[in-house]
């Protein structure tokens, strides 16, 4: 099964440092990262600029119009239309099934903010000890995860060791 993660950083670049860190732990074989997407926010900025990575595994990569639908639903919608926003609302009914709910997209709203960036990750099989040993090098917050309440605290936790 697949987990679909936001991971947000105090820095604009500090999704793109992350991204990099994965993408090693992934030639070492300790996760798969199926696609990725990053969002960064420079100071200054009006609006978040977003970039979706090509499928890096593959089979359970996403398409552009997931990625496009999904920032759409976080960043954009308050900027359209009624009738615009709620064709996106019933978008994101759907999304929900894909562990993509109101409060995921509400939580990454409130946190991914200028001067900010975040790494949106869907990845699988993850030697989960040595992924967080190596992570805890990063300053992150996890935003969002679809994994299920006990596995999001427990991570939580894990990370949140001294």
């Amino acid at each position: 099964m697949a987990t679909l993660s936001v991971l947000k950083f105090e820095t604009a670049d500090g999704a793109g440092e992350a991204l990099d860190l994965m993408k090693s732990l992934q030639k070492q074989q300790l996760i798969t990262l199926q696609d990725a997407a990053i969002v960064t926010w420079p100071e200054g900025a009006k609006k978040p600029k977003t970039k979706q990575l090509i499928s890096l595994a593959g089979i359970g990569a996403l398409n552009g119009a997931f990625w496009g639908m999904l920032f759409g639903l976080i960043f954009f919608v308050p900027l359209l239309g009624l009738a615009v926003g709620a064709a996106f609302g019933a978008l994101g009914a759907s999304m929900a099934d894909v562990g993509i709910d109101d409060e995921f997209i509400k939580k990454t709203k409130e946190k991914v903010t200028e001067g900010t960036s975040a790494l949106f990750l869907l990845t699988s099989d993850a030697t989960t000890d040595k992924v967080i040993e190596q992570m805890k090098q990063l300053d992150f917050e996890i935003v969002s995860t679809s994994l299920s309440q006990e596995e999001e605290d427990q991570l939580r936790e894990a990370f949140s060791e001294e």
